[in-house]
């Protein structure tokens, strides 16, 4: 008799979280297989969190968040990449050296002096646009 309650509860659970919104999943962004040059890439950044600061990187770098690095989920280390904050239309140009961002949505994970550059601390988050640069 226990069981009915808590099926019928476990029942409106799973109909619940079949009607939660979902993000659409970015577009799938391939570099072109002959060098990087002419990638661009439009969807959302953030940026490395302080306690990620001395720890290493996918590429076996230590992270400085004074640098003017990023992560991307693909693009090679060592790419450059202008980034563009389509809010305020202000650029930077930062190293690729890291994987990710892990989060649904975003493209790229900045470190915080690219953040910085960007104007973008106070959203944490903004839409951005990403080239290669040779």
């Amino acid at each position: 008799m226990r069981q009915i309650p808590l099926l019928v509860l476990l029942l409106l659970a799973l109909l619940a979280s079949g009607c939660a919104e979902r993000q659409p999943a970015p577009p799938a962004a391939t570099p072109p297989p002959s060098g990087q040059e002419g990638f661009i890439q439009s969807g959302k950044a953030s940026y490395y969190a302080r306690m990620h600061h001395g720890k290493r990187t996918a590429n076996g770098e230590t992270h400085d968040q004074n640098a003017l690095v990023a992560a991307h989920r693909s693009l090679p280390f060592g790419t450059r990449v202008r980034v563009t904050n389509l809010n305020n239309g202000k650029q930077v140009v930062v190293r690729i050296n890291d994987r990710g961002p892990f989060r649904r949505g975003r493209i790229i994970d900045l470190s915080r002096a690219a953040a910085i550059e960007l104007d973008m601390l106070n959203a944490g988050v903004v839409r951005v646009r990403i080239e290669t640069l040779p």
